[in-house]
């Protein structure tokens, strides 16, 4: 007879913290202990799985904070741990507590999630408002969910015709317009503002230059690549044509970066981007100035303009271009570090640039995406708007 007591929660936890740990690269600190709480042993050993498989940090980070989301959901809405694989009807319930309308609400004050449940997760730092989800990120959550459970080897019911309809009819209902990752779009005449609020001769002001400019001349690079973005990624070509009418006049110096696994390329692609001209000189200037001649290009420095060892974090490349937004007398609150990438589209369509050559450079895959930022731009500055003026 087996008189085993089992281990106290508080173990389970310290157990769980610790084998965390072994992801302290991928996941934040301060949310270790959040999830060594919140998930189980087997949510724990499945992202530990994933790790060694070899998935992105990027795509690892999001699949911990969704699986987090969805396990402490559970708990406060059905008093349990996420069952695996989860029925339809959890599935059913989940985007009914995500995604209801305003109107309904007023007339049904059980629409939409439980308050007792909504006040759980807002204790945990878990919800923000007290409106619907933006149906992208209930998308994008059940897909984490569909994901994780796959890799546990089983089946779920992500593809039922009921879940579908559910979701369909809730998105309808929520009429929760989509919203842009960066209000505002820094495009050229933005970066000049902020190139020239960190133009001073701080190592602080040559990295940000070297950031800002290398995000937005690169293709409007995701913050995440540029954070990851080392050394050995850059490689150094022959000068090209200042102007590529006239071959044999002034040249520009010239530099490919591999881009490796992105967020739509693997790591064994041979995609890469160009920068030309002055983007090169400032990335050399940084490189030069900081002794930087292996591993991250854009590092951390303290209070004192000391140059630290560890990478940047996709978070902090999003403070840096707020900060520099601040300075440049604008609204940081209006501007992400997406707007690189929106502005840098939003650019070349104001120059006339055509839309396949810009997205070689910003290595979009959906042309439907990035022409959005081409339509913008030529409605503005189109005719069709201006009949009457």
């Amino acid at each position: 007879m087996d008189l085993r007591l089992p281990k106290p929660a508080s173990d389970q936890k310290l157990r769980r913290a610790e084998a965390l740990d072994a992801l302290e690269s991928v996941l934040p600190f301060d949310r270790r202990d959040f999830l060594a709480d919140i998930l189980t042993d087997d949510d724990v050993a499945t992202l530990r799985h994933l790790a060694k498989e070899g998935i992105g940090e990027n795509s690892l980070r999001a699949l911990a904070s969704d699986l987090g989301y969805l396990e402490a959901w559970s708990l406060a809405a059905t008093g349990f741990s996420l069952p695996w694989p989860a029925p339809e009807a959890l599935l059913i319930k989940f985007v009914a507590h995500h995604l209801w309308d305003f109107s309904k609400r007023e007339t049904d004050p059980a629409h939409g999630m439980p308050a007792e449940v909504a006040i759980t997760l807002k204790a945990e730092g878990l919800l923000r408002s007290d409106g619907p989800h933006a149906p992208a990120t209930v998308r994008r959550r059940l897909s984490s969910w569909s994901t994780l459970t796959k890799w546990r080897g089983l089946r779920g019911k992500f593809n039922a015709p009921g879940l579908h309809s559910a979701l369909k009819l809730a998105v309808r209902a929520s009429a929760r317009p989509r919203g842009r990752k960066s209000r505002k779009a820094v495009t050229a005449d933005i970066l000049a503002a902020l190139l020239k609020a960190c133009a001073g001769d701080r190592l602080v002001d040559v990295r940000d230059r070297a950031l800002l400019i290398t995000a937005f001349a690169s293709g409007g690079r995701r913050r995440s690549e540029i954070s990851s973005l080392r050394v050995e990624q850059l490689v150094e070509e022959e000068p090209v044509p200042a102007d590529p009418k006239d071959p044999d006049g002034p040249k520009l110096p010239c530099l490919k970066i591999r881009l490796g696994r992105t967020k739509t390329t693997q790591a064994d692609t041979d995609a890469f981007v160009l920068l030309v001209g002055r983007p090169v000189l400032a990335l050399k200037d940084w490189l030069e100035r900081a002794g930087i001649s292996e591993g991250a290009v854009f590092r951390g420095i303290d209070r004192w303009g000391n140059l630290e060892k560890r990478a940047l974090t996709p978070q902090a490349v999003n403070l840096i271009l707020k900060r520099r937004v601040a300075e440049a007398g604008l609204d940081p609150a209006a501007f992400s570090a997406h707007g690189l990438r929106s502005g840098y589209l939003t650019e070349t369509a104001r120059r006339g640039i055509p839309l396949p050559e810009a997205m070689q450079q910003s290595q979009h895959r959906s042309v439907q995406q990035a022409s959005n930022y081409y339509n913008e731009a030529e409605r503005t500055l189109g005719r069709a708007a201006r009949l009457i003026v």
